[in-house]
């Protein structure tokens, strides 16, 4: 029976790395558009700004932007990022984070989200069909810079004014102190026929990235439709584009720790198209349901923009179920509340190496009964092992016989011998759930522990650094398969010799497996192996 428990070890060791090595709006009637304004306080727009809809032509700025006119820049500042908006197509071209770096160190590079984008389509560039809005189109701004802090709100408001009698305005609000903005697009029609057709966000992300990091392990176009969370790499698509037409809430591209997304409002996102664009690059396309625009009338359509780090709690204030991007895994049913945990121990302790231990502690002791209900019946069935063998030899040719005779054996000594793999299979979602909630956590990544652990998200490689080896070394993995060594010796056994031998390899397997792993996963095995080593000691003494 314990050959099996350890058989079901090396099974979730096996799981385990795969799972790290293949990560799994209607029509209504608008005020006019005004002459472009530069950024301004949502506050200080007022109706005396805007002229009322009429059913004859709207007046529209003598200034008009066009699809070959020159590019401008515009530099937002809030207390959370840097962005940089281009007047091509309107569009989104950076955004730089100010609170999370590309390294560990307090010198290091900030994190720069869009920049990799296809240049010809930054993100959020839009397009129109049903009339003529290249997504080269060129818009009028008159800002250069927005600045804002705190709760404070101001818009950067972008215009195009066509020669076909229509006008399409773009404003972007932003909060000092939120990575979400709003997004409204604005079309106006200027002509004596009705406008019917539909506008289309278009984002765009590196099909292979080119940076080979943990980050982007599991990096792709993400989306949520038809409550489920959907991941596309450049190989699901390489062959024809997917539509999701069902429930679509968001759609964007992200990494292991930070997305980029649209979000619908009122259900203004009708289709998501994600397809293979311009060489080296992926493409998600929202569309808008279509809409009909009369003589002299205007529509809205409202979405809403998240570009930032997958926080639970950040994610979570977005709504539009966009805490799904984190990818829990089949277990998220147990991995969001134990990210939850995580979070709040933190909230008290100041340390999520700490936080992770407590949680490990606290999971072990939840977990006490049925290790020890496992542990007594590998021992029960460890003494009857040289009884089980005589009948074994005595009916060796008489299985059926040789069979109700083990049973009998089993039934006299009061053991079951499944008592000890049902208990550690019960554990194993847990295990699973807790592996996908460290393995994909932001709060984990550039935190430190104590010593010469610096980074909970990334490897132990302190000796390799120090030697200068080609491979990634640490103490803490060699210590976690020490622990797991001498858990393995203490464990009682049934097996053959032969067996027993091999058996003893597994903790070599598993230490060069975690040797890549997140220090903050080493940590959590670490210490379940020498709570379990704790609570062996306790049993044998117990039992002898």
């Amino acid at each position: 029976m314990d050959k099996r428990t350890l058989l079901a070890m090396a099974l979730s060791g096996a799981v385990l790395f795969f799972f790290s090595v293949f990560p799994m709006g209607g029509t209504k009637k608008l005020d006019a558009p005004v002459p472009e304004k530069s950024a301004q306080s949502v506050s200080a727009v007022k109706p005396s700004d805007v002229a009322p809809a009429t059913t004859a032509p709207i007046p529209v700025p003598v200034t008009r932007a066009t699809p070959n006119a020159t590019e401008r820049e515009t530099t937002v500042v809030t207390d959370l990022f840097t962005a940089v908006f281009s007047s091509r197509g309107a569009s989104l071209k950076k955004l730089t984070l100010n609170k999370y770096r590309e390294e560990a160190a307090s010198n290091a590079e900030l994190v720069v989200l869009g920049a990799n984008a296809d240049p010809n389509l930054f993100n959020f560039t839009t397009q129109a069909t049903g009339f003529n809005l290249p997504s080269n189109t060129n818009y009028n701004t008159n800002s250069d810079s927005v600045k804002l802090t705190g709760s404070e709100e101001k818009q950067l408001i972008f215009n195009y004014i066509s020669n076909q009698g229509f006008t399409v305005r773009k404003i972007y609000t932003f909060n000092g102190s939120s990575y979400g903005i709003k997004l409204d697009t604005q079309v106006f029609n200027n002509s004596a026929a009705p406008l019917v057709g539909t506008v289309q966000h278009i984002m765009t992300y590196p099909a292979e990235p080119k940076v080979v990091d943990s980050r982007y392990e599991t990096a792709g176009a993400y989306l949520y439709a038809n409550k489920s969370i959907e991941i596309n790499k450049n190989k699901d698509v390489s062959s024809a584009s997917k539509k999701y037409e069902n429930k679509v809430l968001w759609a964007g591209f992200a990494d292991k720790f930070f997305l980029t997304s649209i979000m619908s409002e009122n259900g203004n996102i009708a289709v998501a198209e994600v397809k293979k664009g311009a060489a080296g690059f992926l493409e998600t396309i929202v569309s808008t349901p279509q809409f009909v625009v009369n003589s002299g009338q205007s529509t809205t359509l409202t979405n809403r923009i998240f570009v930032g780090p997958k926080d639970l709690y950040i994610l979570k204030a977005q709504g539009n179920s966009l805490e799904a991007s984190l990818d829990l895994g089949w277990f998220s049913a147990i991995a969001t509340p134990l990210l939850y945990t995580l979070k709040f121990l933190y909230d008290y302790v100041g340390n999520y190496g700490l936080a992770i231990i407590i949680i490990t502690v606290v999971l072990k002791a939840l977990f006490f009964p049925l290790t020890h209900k496992s542990y007594k019946s590998m021992k029960d069935m460890q003494k009857i092992q040289p009884v089980m063998a005589e009948l074994k030899e005595k009916y060796k040719d008489d299985r059926e016989t040789m069979n109700k005779k083990v049973m009998e054996l089993y039934k006299d000594n009061k053991v079951n011998p499944l008592g000890g793999c049902l208990p550690m299979v019960v554990q194993i979602p847990v295990f699973f759930a807790l592996y996908k909630a460290l393995m994909f956590s932001i709060e984990l990544r550039h935190a430190p522990f104590y010593l010469w652990i610096t980074d909970l998200s990334g490897p132990d490689n302190l000796i390799g650094h120090a030697l200068g080896l080609p491979f990634v070394l640490g103490p803490l993995p060699v210590v976690m398969g020490a622990t797991m060594f001498i858990q393995q010796k203490m464990t009682p056994t049934s097996m053959d010799p032969m067996q027993e031998k091999m058996m003893l390899a597994l903790p070599l397997v598993f230490t060069v497996m975690f040797l890549s792993f997140p220090s903050g996963l080493v940590l959590y095995w670490l210490i379940n192996n020498v709570l379990t080593i704790a609570q062996q000691m306790y049993i044998n003494k117990q039992t002898t």
